[in-house]
């Protein structure tokens, strides 16, 4: 009985329209993409008035992230370095913080500073902030619009990261196909076309990279493209070593393509076949784990959570997911432009499938679990929006394989009986004696038109192209007969559109940060925790007015070590002109507002003049402390002042 083949070419085109109207969405939100680290914490803090200028400013990071002498610039209100250039490690276990001195002397006014770097997963960071000595003024500073890897460079780079995946995939994944489900697929032109092309765009895309990766970090200008010094400072990164590495694996990958296409193909003895399919399927197999490394050791899975496990679960990964679409893009072009496909290379395809989705649901979960970590990252973060747009995919992905796979059976299936024995036999004597009366025909037709082409140059070249259509036409008849094989294809096209739409989804992932750093990030810049607390005693200048004789100074305040519990407190109360100033009488208080802690009162000894001092003051957990100083200078003249400080 003969199958009709479903009609999909509708259902495909809502599914494309709506496919681009999503991916265009998650696009467009998605540049700049986000990195994997993040600021969490700077001393002095965004906005802060400091009474006096501070020996360096520190930035803390969520992740580990690489610093260059100019990573850090601090600028006065003219526009002008107020740092001295010399980056300070001040990294600590899990902590993640750097600093930078600044110059001695600096005037009273608003102080930008402005900050880039690369997270560990190789994605270039940037910022800016502003504090105020003693008061804020105006600033001329402008800081350019251009974000960190935006801009016509971070384009040309966020492509050359699409087309390097979507590169990897065709040809490890057609390979895959050639070895393992259709060896015939060797001497297949348009098999060895798509394969090739995969191959060249990964090859390029990472030149491209190479070369666009200094100013994607850096200056952001495309010029500096070919900056020799620029791609010596790449060569010497964790990323530039990857890309390199990469290039290398893709000298070995040629080689494995020229075998496969070239002697594996002409191979007519099954045993030797057999022998050196084994040799191309061991080499191919640690040539694409080695390029799959590449992507592992320089982003998302190098940094972070157990990266000893999630390097090697990446590398799976990616390695599936090549299989898997590397496979149905050659399947889809070969059912399009090769003669015939055998039905059991459909059928070994279905299963190698099957086993890659299998690998790509056991390390997706694992990868989830990593980069969201809870429930509101899965819906409160980009990246957990794009993993639950991902799984969706994946999930529509999963039924259009299962309609394929149907299709597929369907090709399997054998012949009724009553098409075998006699009949067949009848038939073929009939096909053979069309065949003959064909024959002559054709050939009577070909002395003709050698006549004609002999005669006149143009008319033979006519012919030819009418020969060469005639024979397109035929081929593409032969196909269509199949009602089996044309549902096969255009469940594969379908199938094929939506995992294009799952790679792009994929790329915008591993450029955007994920959920549970995210969170991190946010909970450490609401709360006042100890990473972003410099490690150093708390020193404050308190300027008072009590209204009476002598009632004007200065009250500078100490907190050694500046950490949670015992502190030792010194005061210095000095008059406009520097002098010690004696008051009667000194008090602090410590009031922690967000735990509802305090006030603490704090009575200090006095042990000069101008000098009063307390030991042992407690500080029993860290956060944001106001310190609260009551200054009487006479019997009624008295002030209170007060400043809010870090302490950890």
């Amino acid at each position: 009985m003969t199958t009709t083949a479903p009609r999909l070419g509708t259902a495909l085109a809502r599914l494309l329209i709506l496919a681009a109207a999503l991916l265009g969405t998650l696009l467009a939100g998605a540049a700049p993409a986000s990195a994997h680290a993040a600021l969490t914490g700077s001393d002095p803090k965004d906005g802060a008035v400091v009474a006096t200028a501070p020996k360096e400013v520190n930035l803390t990071f969520s992740e580990q992230v690489a610093m260059s002498p100019d990573s850090i610039r601090v600028l006065d209100p003219a526009g002008r370095r107020a740092d001295t250039g010399e980056i300070r490690d001040l990294c600590s276990g899990s902590i993640v913080r750097y600093g930078v001195g600044l110059r001695a002397g600096l005037p009273d006014g608003t102080y930008t500073v402005a900050w880039q770097t690369v997270s560990a997963d190789s994605h270039p960071i940037a910022g800016a902030f502003t504090f105020s000595i003693g008061a804020p003024s105006t600033t001329s500073v402008a800081l350019p619009d251009r974000t960190a890897g935006g801009g016509l460079v971070g384009a040309l780079y966020g492509i050359a990261r699409y087309v390097s995946y979507a590169g990897f995939a065709v040809l490890v994944g057609g390979g895959a196909f050639v070895l393992a489900c259709w060896p015939r697929g060797a001497s297949v032109r348009p098999v060895q076309q798509t394969v090739v092309r995969g191959w060249l765009a990964l090859t390029g895309a990472t030149l491209a990279m190479l070369l666009l990766r200094s100013p994607y970090t850096g200056s952001g200008e495309l010029s500096d493209a070919f900056d020799l010094a620029g791609l010596k400072a790449v060569l010497e990164t964790k990323t530039g070593a990857a890309l390199t590495s990469r290039l290398l694996l893709l000298g070995a990958a040629a080689l494995f393509v020229a075998v496969l296409f070239g002697a594996y193909a002409r191979r007519t003895d099954p045993k030797e076949k057999k022998d050196l399919s084994f040799g191309l399927g061991l080499g191919g197999t640690v040539v694409a784990a080695g390029i799959a490394g590449t992507w592992a050791l320089a982003e998302h899975a190098s940094t972070g959570l157990q990266p000893g496990i999630a390097m090697p679960v990446d590398i799976l990964h990616l390695l599936a997911v090549a299989a898997w679409l590397g496979g149905l893009t050659v399947l889809l072009v070969s059912l399009y432009k090769a003669p015939s496909v055998e039905r059991s290379a459909v059928e070994r395809f279905s299963k190698v499938a099957f086993g890659a989705v299998a690998v790509l649901a056991a390390t997706g979960i694992y990868q989830s679990w990593r980069q969201v970590g809870s429930w509101s990252a899965l819906t409160g973060t980009r990246y957990g929006q794009l993993l639950l747009v991902k799984i969706g995919l994946m999930c529509v992905l999963i039924g259009i394989a299962w309609i394929s796979r149907r299709w597929t059976q369907r090709l399997a299936d054998t012949k009724p009986t009553g098409e075998t024995g006699e009949g067949e036999e009848a038939g073929e004597a009939e096909e053979g004696d069309e065949a003959g009366e064909g024959d002559e025909a054709e050939e009577r037709e070909e002395a003709e038109q050698n006549g004609a082409e002999a005669a006149d140059p143009e008319r033979a070249a006519q012919l030819a192209r009418q020969r060469a259509a005639v024979a397109t036409a035929r081929r593409k008849r032969e196909r269509d007969a199949d009602p089996e094989r044309a549902g096969l294809r255009r469940s594969v096209l379908t199938e094929a559109a939506v995992a294009v739409v799952l790679l792009a989804v994929t790329t915008v992932l591993t450029s955007t940060e994920p959920g549970r750093t995210e969170e991190e990030a946010a909970r450490g810049t609401a709360a006042s925790g100890p990473a972003a607390v410099p490690d150093r005693p708390v020193d404050i200048r308190l300027p008072f007015d009590t209204g009476g004789v002598d009632g004007k100074g200065v009250v500078r305040l100490s907190l050694d070590p500046g950490r949670t519990g015992a502190n030792a407190l010194h005061l210095f109360v000095e008059r406009p002109n520097g002098k010690p100033l004696d008051v009667p009488e000194i008090k602090v208080a410590l009031t922690l507002e967000a735990q509802n802690v305090g006030p603490l009162p704090v009575a200090p000894d006095r042990i000069q003049t101008g000098h009063w001092s307390a030991s042992g003051v407690q500080i029993p957990m860290p956060g944001e402390w106001r310190i609260q100083v009551t200054v009487r200078t006479s019997d009624i003249d008295q002030t209170t002042i007060e400043k809010n400080v870090k302490i950890g």
